[in-house]
C-alpha cells in the first residue's frame, strides 16, 4: 500500500486532556498537526489551559453540546477524533455529515457504547459475556434488583461516569431513595443497576482496528484503589489460557462496534476462571499507559495509525514485565513534582507528568512505568518509586 502523509494534516481530538496530549506527541512524530476542541465555554484569552491546549496553537473553545462550534471545529480538521465519552452520537453524526470531516471512533459505534446500558446491550447481544444489569427507574426497580441478585450491588449513571464518580454501592434498602437522588435519577437521568461481581483479579486489553487490520495489546492486571487505578501490571499474571481469552473477547468486541481507532476492555476474572466484560472506552485508556515504553509500539501510535488509515504497529513487548504506577495528587495547590527519588537514575524507568496546571488530591497528575525482567522485582521497585514522589 502506497502511504502519503501530508505535512498539513490536521487531527483534531475531542477533549483537550491528557489522553489527547500523549496521542498528540505521536501525531507530532510523524509530522502531523493538532487541533484541541477543549470542550469549555472559556475565552481564548482565558489564561488557563488543558494538556493538549499547551501544546498546539490550534485551539477551539466550546462545550461538547454546541453543534455550531464542534461543525467549525471539524470543517478545520482532516480527521477528528475523542478523548472522552462527554458526548453525544446523534450530535456526532451530524456534525460528520455537515462538516465533511470523517470521526473516528464513527458515531455509529459510539452510539453503541455511549451509555452503560447500550454498552451493555451491544456486546450481550454479541454473546459476551457481561456483569448482570438492569434500568433503574424508580425505588421498585431497585427492589426487584435486589431480589434477583442481593446485595450490595452497584448504581451508576448509565452515562458520564468516570473513576468511582456516578458510582453508588447500595447495601441495604433504605439507600434506594438516596443512592437514586444523588445520581440524579430524580430529575430524570437514566440509571442502570449492575451486579456485585465477586472477582479475583480486574484485567485489561487495548485493541486497535482499522481496514487495515486488527491487533491486541497483551492482557493486563489493573489494581484499583478508591475507585481510580493506582497499578497497571502486565502481561497479567494469570493462566496463559484466560489471558488468551480475554484478547479473543476484546477482539469480538471490536468487531461487534465496528471500530476504527484504539479501544480498551475491562473485565473481572471470576473465582471459576471465567470472564466478565465490565467496560469499555472508546479511547485511548489509563490501563494502556504502559504500552508507551513496553510495547513496540504504544497505544498512542496505534491510535493515530488506526485514525489515519496506516498499517498498524506491533504490540510485542518490549520486556517481559512492565509495571505503571498513577501518580495522583496529594495536594490542592498548583502542580509541581516534588520529592528526592532515584527515578531520573533507574534503568528503564519513565516519568510522565500530564501537564495539569492544578493538582487536586486524587486527580491523576502522572504515571511511571518501569520495565523488567519479573514481576515481583519489578512490581515492588516501580510502587517505591511512585512513594518517593509528591504531585
Amino acid at each position: 500500500m502506497t502511504i502519503s502523509l501530508s505535512a498539513n494534516t490536521t487531527i483534531g481530538f475531542l477533549g483537550a486532556g491528557q489522553l489527547a496530549r500523549m496521542s498528540a506527541a505521536e501525531a507530532f512524530r510523524m509530522g502531523l498537526k493538532t487541533a484541541a476542541y477543549s470542550g469549555s465555554a472559556k475565552r481564548m484569552d482565558d489564561p488557563s489551559r488543558q494538556p493538549l491546549e499547551w501544546m498546539t496553537p490550534l485551539r477551539f473553545p466550546g462545550t461538547f453540546d454546541d453543534e455550531t462550534a464542534l461543525i467549525r471545529f471539524a470543517k478545520s480538521c482532516d480527521v477528528v477524533t475523542l478523548e472522552n465519552e462527554f458526548l453525544n452520537g446523534a450530535l456526532l453524526e451530524r456534525v460528520e455529515a455537515e462538516s465533511g470531516t470523517p470521526i473516528y471512533p464513527s458515531p455509529g459505534t459510539f452510539q453503541r457504547l455511549e451509555s452503560k446500558w447500550l454498552e451493555k446491550e451491544t456486546f450481550r447481544k454479541a454473546g459476551i459475556p457481561v456483569t448482570p444489569y438492569r434500568i433503574i427507574e424508580d425505588t421498585g426497580d431497585l427492589k426487584e434488583f435486589a431480589a434477583e441478585f442481593g446485595f450490595p450491588f452497584v448504581l451508576k449513571s448509565s452515562k458520564g461516569g468516570y473513576d468511582g464518580y456516578g458510582n453508588v454501592t447500595v447495601s441495604t434498602k433504605e439507600q434506594f431513595t438516596e443512592a437514586i437522588r444523588s445520581l440524579g435519577g430524580d430529575q430524570g437521568r437514566e440509571l442502570i443497576a449492575e451486579a456485585f461481581i465477586a472477582f479475583e483479579k480486574e484485567l485489561a486489553v487495548q485493541v486497535a482496528r482499522n481496514h487495515t487490520g486488527t491487533v491486541a495489546y497483551p492482557c493486563c492486571e489493573t489494581i484499583q484503589k478508591n475507585h481510580i487505578c493506582q497499578t497497571v501490571i502486565a502481561p497479567a499474571k494469570i493462566d496463559p489460557v484466560v489471558a488468551e481469552e480475554a484478547r479473543s473477547l476484546a477482539l469480538a468486541a471490536t468487531e461487534a462496534i465496528d471500530g476504527t481507532g484504539l479501544f480498551a476492555f475491562e473485565f473481572f476474572l471470576k473465582s471459576d476462571g471465567g470472564l466478565l466484560l465490565n467496560e469499555s472506552a472508546p479511547r485511548p485508556h489509563n490501563s494502556g499507559h504502559y504500552t508507551i515504553e513496553g510495547c513496540i509500539a504504544s497505544q498512542f501510535e496505534n491510535h493515530i495509525r488506526a485514525i489515519l488509515g496506516l498499517p498498524l504497529g506491533s504490540v510485542e513487548m518490549r520486556r517481559p514485565v512492565a509495571v505503571m504506577e498513577n501518580l495522583l495528587g496529594i495536594h490542592n495547590r498548583p502542580a509541581r513534582v516534588d520529592g528526592d527519588t532515584p527515578l531520573w537514575s533507574v534503568k528503564d524507568a519513565h516519568l510522565h507528568v500530564y501537564g495539569k496546571e492544578e493538582s487536586r488530591t486524587g486527580r491523576k497528575m502522572g504515571h511511571i512505568t518501569l520495565l523488567g525482567d519479573d514481576h515481583i522485582s519489578v512490581q515492588r521497585k516501580a510502587k517505591q518509586l511512585a512513594d518517593e514522589i509528591a504531585m
